[in-house]
């Protein structure tokens, strides 16, 4: 049997269409402000927007006293906006604030475990905070317990256990209620390299395992770059958003640094070899600006040098950091000296 083109247009109307599927976090214009008792006005967040897909790790990254705090204990209705208007897990926090609770696991950034009961105890006092009946507080407990591999330890008072094992089995509390959406503030903070490798690979599990939309804030550039997207505030405002690729490949150039016996005459002669509206800048790493493929201009640079008597003692070109999408759009550098040695 043919079908005439009438025929092709009709089944195309009639055929069914893939429903667009919700952010599982939205803001538009999201702002929480604070009135001191002399009068003025701190502003804590400023018009925040924020997209957050279904299933994915999002980073909120920025400094501390950035507002990353505050937004959290907005979107899980801990606190209300000023203005503005979010939505999680499909309730608005304005209108709905016991749905949203609900809905959400959040991990705050200081332990909230009674160190003197085990670690079975925990999540069943939390359990029953929830409602949860009998028989579902034992299976679920059972349930985190295997997915943060803690079975083990389920008879373990909390103050037996290392730091990195009370913060999987705090994420774990948060997920007995099964949330759609799992807030973690500052989740490695205070943990060593190996603990905090084995929160994120946690972390991924989870999200793989279960489609969970997994929030994460961190000061932490290496945790930020293991997620699918994130955002950076500084001041309470919304500076950059994207994938951690996109964010940095929106800065361009890569960063040429120059280790020279005489780095201020190094910066006159490597500023007659670029446009004007290349910064030339000596600090404590040498002499560097950013220019488009760095690999290519070091040659160059190291002939003009040596051509003025200045003798180069090490040259490097590094593509763009996310430390350096920060300092882009605010001027300072995020990386802690800790974190730049990493």
């Amino acid at each position: 049997m043919q079908l005439h083109a009438r025929d092709h247009e009709s089944a195309r109307d009639t055929a069914p269409r893939a429903t667009p599927v919700p952010p599982a976090i939205r803001t538009r214009g999201l702002v929480k402000s604070y009135r001191g008792p002399d009068g003025t006005t701190t502003h804590a967040v400023r018009g925040l927007d924020l997209d957050v897909r279904q299933g994915e790790t999002f980073a909120f990254l920025g400094p501390n006293g950035a507002g990353k705090s505050t937004t959290i204990a907005m979107l899980c209705a801990l606190t209300r906006p000023t203005s503005g208007h979010a939505t999680v897990a499909g309730a608005d926090v304005l209108t709905e604030p016991h749905r949203v609770r609900r809905r959400v696991g959040l991990l705050f950034q200081h332990s909230a475990l009674d160190p003197d009961l085990t670690a079975e105890q925990n999540l069943r006092v939390h359990a029953r905070l929830y409602g949860l009946r009998r028989a579902e507080v034992r299976r679920r407990t059972a349930e985190v317990l295997d997915l943060a591999d803690l079975a083990d330890r389920r008879r373990s008072p909390v103050r037996t256990l290392s730091g990195g094992m009370r913060r999987r089995l705090e994420i774990a509390r948060q997920l007995l209620h099964s949330p759609g959406v799992l807030f973690l503030d500052e989740p490695t903070t205070g943990l060593d390299p190996h603990a905090r490798a084995r929160i994120r690979e946690h972390l991924r599990v989870l999200r793989d395992r279960h489609g969970s939309t997994l929030f994460v804030t961190t000061h932490y550039l290496d945790e930020a770059e293991h997620c699918d997207r994130l955002a950076i505030i500084d001041g309470g405002r919304l500076v950059a958003q994207g994938t951690p690729h996109d964010v940095k490949a929106a800065i361009g150039d890569d960063r040429v640094v120059l280790r020279t016996g005489d780095d201020e005459g190094a910066r006159r002669v490597v500023g007659l070899l670029t446009p004007p509206e290349r910064t030339v800048t000596v600090d404590a790493d040498g002499l560097w600006l950013r220019v488009p493929d760095g690999s290519a201009w070091i040659p160059r640079l190291c002939a003009a040098l040596a051509a003025h008597g200045i003798a180069v003692h090490a040259a490097s070109a590094t593509p763009p950091t996310l430390d350096d999408v920060f300092f882009h759009h605010t001027g300072r550098s995020l990386a802690g000296p800790a974190e730049a040695c990493r």
